[in-house]
């Protein structure tokens, strides 16, 4: 089911410009789990450090992890002009063909002056040719594009071989491709990383298990996203395997929380979630968009990054927790000067409960 979101978030507040988080944790001096956490609940917003984090949970309630690895997606490329540019290598298709973006040679956004049939020259040799806009083709500005490769081509092998992991400007320096990996991280085909997971350590994954909490794995393989345009998700590849889904039907049938680590499992889970909340197993693609218009079904509580205040991942978050609840912990985590962006700080929404 496709459902399109024109909508904007209504949690209001002003980014501070110098809160972005420039470099990876351990650059900073800190250990994965010790960037902080605000923890939001209808009645208290807590200032502490993920650390804290199993503390927050109960016994019986379910954590649903998206186990993708990060693939090293971007790409030196020289364009038909001759002229160098980056590209950034979102996924492939069923097809074949992959969907990328190509960007400016300074990374500052999408390149304005691709055209179908342009040929990209990629590194070690061979090329890929602009084929149309995606998600459909026709349409004019677009930013990322479906591209033909050449027969045989391998995409894991060559990214391998040839790239280095996204980053945008924001980054003061390249960071390598165990720096945008979760612990978890088991099956490739991310382009950019599943974020909101990457404070999660093994040590807080045993405490999480000797507190009684359940986790649970699904894999999303994300797309890459758009910081300058801000635009929806596009369609991405999932599988929610048998055994997560009777873990979410049983922890919901007990009156415990399912809770999501990161926007990318609620896409996931949502997209296999029935009217009445009941999931099911299934892998496919999803085009489905959380927002005003299609409310969560499964998910009860979720652990999140920050998000710019145009970021569409914004009406996710309100779907989950509802607008009064967003708006407190980004009103607080501006307060407190919260870290943005990927490797920056933490949140973890945990609305009340209702079934």
């Amino acid at each position: 089911m496709t459902v399109v979101v024109h909508a904007i978030p209504r949690t209001r507040f002003a980014m501070p410009t110098d809160r972005e988080a420039t470099s990876t944790p351990e650059q900073r001096g800190l250990e994965r789990d010790q960037v902080r956490l605000l923890v939001v609940r209808p009645d208290t917003v807590a200032d502490t450090t993920f650390r804290t984090f199993p503390d927050h949970l109960e016994s019986g309630d379910l954590l649903v992890v998206n186990t993708s690895a990060t693939l090293a997606a971007a790409l030196d490329v020289v364009r038909m002009s001759g002229a160098p540019g980056l590209l950034h290598v979102a996924g492939g298709l069923d097809d074949g063909s992959w969907v990328v973006e190509v960007r400016r040679p300074d990374n500052s956004g999408p390149a304005a002056d691709v055209r179908i049939g342009e040929p990209v020259r990629l590194p070690g040799g061979g090329r890929l040719v602009v084929q149309a806009s995606y998600p459909r083709a026709g349409v004019s500005g677009s930013r990322l594009w479906r591209a033909a490769v050449p027969a045989g081509a391998d995409r894991a092998s060559l990214l391998r071989t040839h790239g280095r992991p996204i980053g945008y400007r924001y980054l003061h320096g390249p960071v390598r491709l165990a720096d945008v990996q979760t612990v978890y991280a088991d099956e490739a085909g991310s382009a950019e990383m599943p974020s909101a997971g990457r404070p999660i350590t093994d040590r807080l994954l045993t405490r999480l298990m000797m507190r009684g909490v359940v986790v649970a794995p699904l894999v999303l393989h994300t797309s890459v996203s758009s910081p300058e345009k801000h635009e929806p998700p596009v369609p991405e590849q999932y599988w929610v395997p048998e055994a997560t889904a009777r873990l979410v039907n049983s922890t919901r049938v007990a009156g415990h929380r399912v809770v999501a680590v990161g926007t990318t499992v609620v896409r996931a889970l949502e997209s296999v979630a029935e009217p009445d909340g009941t999931v099911h197993a299934d892998a496919g693609w999803t085009d489905l968009v959380i927002g005003p218009e299609r409310a969560v079904r499964a998910v009860d509580g979720l652990v999140s990054g920050l998000h710019e205040p145009q970021a569409s991942h914004l009406l996710l978050l309100e779907a989950v927790a509802g607008t009064a609840l967003v708006a407190a912990g980004y009103e607080a985590a501006v307060a407190e000067r919260y870290l943005w962006h990927e490797f920056g700080d933490s949140m973890l929404f945990l609305p009340a409960l209702q079934r």
